[in-house]
Formats: structure tokens, sequence, C-alpha cells
């Protein structure tokens, strides 16, 4: 069970990830609101991909909870019943959770698949939970965490719902990034544990106080980014897609202070690639980690200076969740290096 309780974790990872890009390609797209409902779609668990589907007909058969669009409202089925000739508005209430009611089959797909990604990556972690208990007489720890990882699974898809029902409410959406983040965090740390200490580094505490810093401004950044993003998302709606490059011509003050932040970050960043290099203390994940940096705020450049070439937002929002996991990773083997006695 031990073995197929590490395939799980590190599936769990993968896929949480896999829920990330696809979360990031839903903003790009503007898909946010592509399912109008939580967790079906427009009631249905496979979504409609013509109109037709969602307007009222004569003779035809609804089940309950199925919707429609009329009068540019969504309305739900109040019980199973085949319609007449005329619309008989007894056998449909209003739907109250908000007020938009556009289909566009495009962006209702792509979310969707977002929530197919998340339902995925909710089995395969009640999966790891579930051999977690071949742990339990060893290392209790490794099995309440893997719980712990299910029941955070769960408020992120609470965190969904909520983001629909506020109709992508920024707020919403910036915790519900932060959370993902957080379930990254604790499957590392779970498959970290189980693999064993294997450090062959040399802890630094100078090093491990830095990069634990390095992991908060990354965190504060991707929240920071996610503010501007839905900025942007604004400006769109009101200017319209094709006059996007138009979207940061004044933007917010969060705007210059998440640019400001990326500068400090590449600072630390290098500072710290030079201090691993200088006093070789063996951190090899490190160098991947400077790569990251660079190519996000290349990233962050062609999409200011650019006008947003496409998939560069989601290319930037993936890049800062990978730079995440091995800040995250780098830290837990500096202290893995600080218990083993690895001093300099």
């Amino acid at each position: 069970m031990k073995k197929n309780f590490l395939i799980f974790a590190k599936t769990s990872l993968i896929l949480v990830y896999l829920v990330i890009i696809a979360g990031a390609l839903v903003r790009m797209t503007g898909s946010g609101m592509g399912c109008p409902d939580w967790p079906k779609c427009f009631g249905y668990y496979i979504p409609p991909t013509d109109i037709k589907e969602l307007t009222w007909a004569p003779n035809r058969g609804f089940e309950e909870g199925q919707v429609i669009i009329k009068d540019e409202k969504l309305w739900v089925a109040k019980d199973d019943f085949t319609t007449g000739q005329t619309y008989d508005a007894s056998h449909w209430r209003p739907y109250t959770k908000h007020d938009y009611a556009d289909f566009n089959p495009t962006h209702t797909w792509i979310e969707y698949l977002n929530r197919l990604a998340g339902a995925l990556a909710g089995f395969a972690v009640f999966l790891m939970a579930v051999f977690s208990f071949a742990f339990w007489k060893g290392n209790k720890k490794i099995t309440l965490l893997s719980w712990l990882t299910v029941i955070m699974m769960g408020i992120q898809g609470w965190l969904g719902a909520r983001v629909v029902y506020s109709v992508l409410n920024p707020v919403k959406i910036t915790l519900h990034m932060v959370v993902a983040l957080l379930i990254v965090a604790v499957l590392l740390y779970i498959i970290r544990k189980v693999k064993g200490n294997r450090a062959h580094m040399i802890y630094d505490p100078q090093f491990s106080r830095l990069m634990v810093f390095a992991l908060f401004l990354t965190l504060t950044q991707i929240a920071l980014g996610t503010q501007v993003r839905q900025f942007v998302d604004e400006q769109v709606g009101e200017l319209g897609h094709h006059n996007i490059d138009d979207s940061l011509i004044n933007p917010p003050i969060i705007f210059y202070i998440h640019r400001s932040f990326s500068i400090l970050v590449f600072v630390l960043t290098v500072w710290l690639f030079m201090l691993n290099r200088n006093k070789k203390l063996g951190f090899g994940k490190m160098n991947a980690v400077m790569g990251m940096i660079i190519f996000e705020i290349l990233s962050g450049i062609a999409i200011y200076y650019l006008d947003f070439p496409f998939g560069s937002q989601t290319v930037h929002l993936v890049i800062a969740s990978l730079l995440f996991g091995l800040q995250f990773y780098l830290c837990m083997e500096s202290a893995e290096a600080k218990h083993s006695k690895n001093i300099l």
C-alpha cells in the first residue's frame, strides 16, 4: 500500500497543477462564467454545445434542475415534464444565485474541462488518503496530512462555487488560487516525507531565511497578479477584447506594486543563486528557480509591452505556480540539511 500511496500522491500533485493550468486557461479566455451554475453546467452533467439545448421549445422533455435562457434570464426546471404548445411558467423557477445569463459554447466547455480536472484531482487525493492508512502506525502525520488535503480539496471546490455565484469576485478568485498553492505545498511535503530525508545539501542560515522570504514574496506576487488580471478582465469587458492593449493604459496602484515586487524577487533570487554557488551548498534546484524567474519576468514584459500575446497570461501564472512549488521544496531541503547537521 505504501508504494501505491506514493504513486497517488505524485498523481495528485500533477493533477492539481493541471487544475491550475486549466484555471489559467479559463482566465485567459474569459470563460469563468462558461457554466453559470455549480457543480452542474446549465443543469447538465455534460454541458450543452448548442443554444437550442437552452431554449424552450414545444413537445420537449426536461428533467428537474435543467436550465433554459428566456428573456435574458436563467430558469430552472422544477420537475420532470414535457412541454406543451405554450410556455407554462409553473414548471420553472428563476435562478437566483446571480443574473448572468449568457451562453458561449467555447467558454462553457473550457470551464467544464477545468471542473473535470478538479474532479479528477479530488478523486486522486481521496485515493491517496485511503492508502495513507498504511502509515498510521509508523507515521500518523502522513495520514493526517493526507486527509487534510482531502478537506482542502473540498474547501477548494466550495470556493469554486462561490467564485461562480459571485460572478468572478476578485477576492474570491485570489483566495481560490492561494488555496490551490497551499494544496501543492502540503502534497510536496507529504511526498518528501514519504521518500525520506535524503538531504546532501549544506545548511546555511542566511540562505534558509532568504529562501523563506522569497517563497513569501512569490505567494504575494501571485495574489497581486490575480488582482491585476481581474482589473484587465474588467477593462476588457468595458472596452472589448479587440482593445485589450488599452486595458493597462491607466492601471491601478496594485499593478505598480506587482511590477516593483518583481524587481525585488529577481534581486533576491540572484542573491540566493550566488550564495548557493559561492558557498557550494548543493541546492541544485536553485538553477531551475533562477531560470524560471528570468522567464517569468520576460513573460510579464511581453504581456505589458507586446499587448498580451496569445497564451502569455497562462504561461505567466503557470510559471509562478511552478516557481512556488520549487521554492517550497528548497525550503524543505534546507530544513532537512539543518536536521541532518550538514551545517556550513
